[in-house]
Order: C-alpha cells, then sequence, then structure tokens
C-alpha cells in the first residue's frame, strides 16, 4: 500500500495532536515548497532521508510504438531520488 497525502496527514495529525485542517495545510505547505524548488531546478536535501535531483535529459531518437515510425523526443528535465545511506541501511535491516 502506498503512503498517501491524506496518510501523511493523519500521521502529522495523531503525532502533533493538530486538527486535520492544520496537518493538510502544512502538508500541502512542505509539499509545495519541494516541488516550487524542483521547479526552479534546484535539488532538495532532506538529511537522513535523501535528495531530490532535476536532471536534464537531452533530445533523442525515439519510436512511436502506435505506428513504427521514427521521431524525435524533445529535451526535458526529470526528478530522479537517490536515497541516503542511513535510510538505505534501514531499508536493508541493518541498524
Amino acid at each position: 500500500m502506498a503512503l498517501t497525502k491524506n496518510c501523511i496527514t493523519e500521521k502529522i495529525q495523531e503525532k502533533f495532536g493538530f486538527k486535520k485542517n492544520k496537518s493538510f495545510e502544512l502538508t500541502e505547505t512542505l509539499l509545495e515548497i519541494i516541488k516550487s524548488t524542483l521547479e526552479n531546478g534546484e535539488d532538495v536535501l532532506v538529511s537522513g532521508f535523501g535528495k531530490f535531483c532535476v536532471q536534464r535529459k537531452a533530445e533523442r531518437k525515439g519510436r512511436n510504438p502506435a505506428t513504427g515510425g521514427n521521431m524525435m523526443l524533445p529535451a526535458r528535465r526529470i526528478v530522479s531520488f537517490k536515497c541516503s545511506n542511513r535510510l538505505r541501511a534501514k531499508i536493508n535491516g541493518k541498524r
């Protein structure tokens, strides 16, 4: 099961005793800060968790699977995630 925004809001509400709308506002604000930072091309580093990195992909050749015809895929930016060593150790059961 995936962790949703609603689950995060509920966990904040339980942990800190905030009202639901305050917890939702806090979750939304944090996500908006992360999104706007990535949109500006900057990386987001969360110590002990990992780093969201904006990477550039160059224009490249592609193929339309429906028609089989060749096409050029435009240059674009993508977001990748590199987890921290501490998180990797927790995931793998090492402390």
